[in-house]
């Protein structure tokens, strides 16, 4: 056991990671409702020896904090940037040779029934698949079992994967907070 599974186990956090490892992929993490879930999830990839990547604004990556964060999977997000974040993100993943990105569609803590579809439209655009990850916080478990087969419709996929995580509407450390 590494230092993450040991820190979860101290947690009493419990992981189950059975969709397949892959060189590049997006991770669609839900329900988001604390803070906390950024060092659960961050554990729980890291547990199974896996590395996950996760977005945050590029002004966090001064020295000496931008060392730690890239250590960690982090990568800068410039919102001047023309172009804008999924084209960032997709010609991201095309120079690297790895990159599982983890994002939370509902891009905020609060009740939010209007889920982002960057996640969707990154996933398209680098041709990569979707992982769908829940933190269940009522259960203590992490899961990441599926990959969800996307069809290329934007409308019909973020309803599909919505559809999903509904199964989860009480899996939430804030269930009111969370909203599909």
């Amino acid at each position: 056991m590494n230092l993450w599974g040991l820190l979860l186990k101290l947690w009493g956090w419990k992981v189950r990671i059975r969709a397949p490892r892959r060189q590049k992929c997006v991770i669609c993490v839900a329900p988001h409702t604390s803070n906390l879930y950024f060092l659960i999830g961050l554990a729980s990839y890291s547990s199974m020896g896996r590395k996950a990547n996760f977005l945050m604004k590029k002004f966090w990556f001064f020295f000496p904090l931008g060392l730690l964060l890239r250590a960690f999977g982090g990568v800068p997000v410039d919102r001047k940037h023309a172009g804008g974040l999924v084209d960032q993100m997709v010609e991201r993943f095309k120079t690297v040779s790895y990159m599982n990105l983890a994002v939370t569609p509902e891009g905020t803590r609060k009740a939010n029934p209007q889920w982002h579809t960057g996640f969707l439209r990154i996933a398209y655009g680098a041709g990569v698949p979707v992982q769908l990850g829940v933190i269940d916080y009522r259960r203590r478990l992490v899961i990441i079992d599926e990959e969800y087969p996307l069809t290329g419709n934007i409308e019909s996929d973020l309803a599909g994967i919505k559809a999903y995580y509904s199964g989860y509407a009480d899996a939430a450390r804030k269930p009111e907070k969370f909203k599909v």
